[in-house]
């Protein structure tokens, strides 16, 4: 057991678990939304069902990577249509690109959702069965656990570390998803904001799986959007939201 339990370890744990808890917030958003989806009663035990399930899959996953790394980053096949599009596709790409396009078609979904006029009034859109729910958790929480693991990884190579800082993270995310789930309840305009940052999520999830799959168009390379664009956009679109929130109170005061 000795160089085990290292003082090296112990910081890379620290390390590890910051970083599930920073990429774990475009997670949090999601499986806060779609939790809202089911009745009022069941909506915390979906999530810490959903969250727990992921944490076990994520381990499994983190388990599999390790041993068969090579399999998801070997190319399945390629596009090439000359001048227009061409790229090199794997597994992991692919499952990045699916979870991208799953999430935007969740965002457009729900906006135009909201956007019916008969709707308006409805507390809570048609809920979905518990399971299905559970289920999408369990899936986008996977999708958006690539990068951790893969970065977890990447820092070390002690499979205890990884796996306290994956558990630690999801115990995390269990705690703060009630908390964001009662915001949004409590300020139901904020609904609006919280599903164009989940657009934008799919956004930047549909660049890092072009990246992966080297892909250009008409030319270009596709560039991931990295953590810090990310975080400035979200930043600017809360800003437009307090400001426009406030200058529409000011109207109608004067009204």
């Amino acid at each position: 057991m000795e160089g085990f339990f290292t003082l090296e370890n112990f910081i890379t744990l620290g390390l590890l678990t910051l970083l599930q808890c920073v990429l774990g917030l475009d997670n949090l958003l999601y499986i806060s939304l779609e939790s809202k989806r089911a009745p009022l009663e069941d909506q915390a035990r979906v999530r810490k069902i959903g969250i727990g399930g992921a944490i076990i899959l994520r381990l499994v996953l983190l388990f599999v990577l390790l041993k068969v790394i090579a399999l998801f980053q070997d190319p399945l096949f390629d596009i090439n249509v000359e001048g227009m599009v061409s790229g090199i596709f794997n597994l992991h790409s692919l499952i990045v690109l699916m979870g991208g396009v799953f999430i935007m078609w969740t965002a457009v979904r729900e906006i135009m959702h909201m956007m019916s006029f008969d709707t308006i009034n409805q507390v809570d859109a048609k809920p979905k069965s518990l399971s299905m729910i559970i289920t999408s958790i369990i899936l986008m929480n996977l999708i958006f656990s690539f990068d951790s693991i893969l970065g977890a990884i990447a820092l070390t190579d002690v499979f205890w570390v990884m796996a306290v800082a994956i558990v630690i993270g999801g115990v995390v995310m269990i705690w703060l998803s009630g908390k964001v789930t009662d915001f949004l309840r409590k300020n139901r305009m904020y609904e609006v904001l919280g599903l164009f940052i989940l657009l934008i999520v799919g956004i930047m999830l549909l660049s890092e799986a072009g990246h992966l799959a080297q892909l250009e168009l008409f030319g270009n390379h596709v560039t991931p959007m990295s953590k810090t664009t990310f975080y400035f956009v979200i930043g600017v679109l809360i800003l437009v939201d307090l400001v426009q929130s406030k200058y529409q109170k000011n109207l109608n005061k004067q009204n």
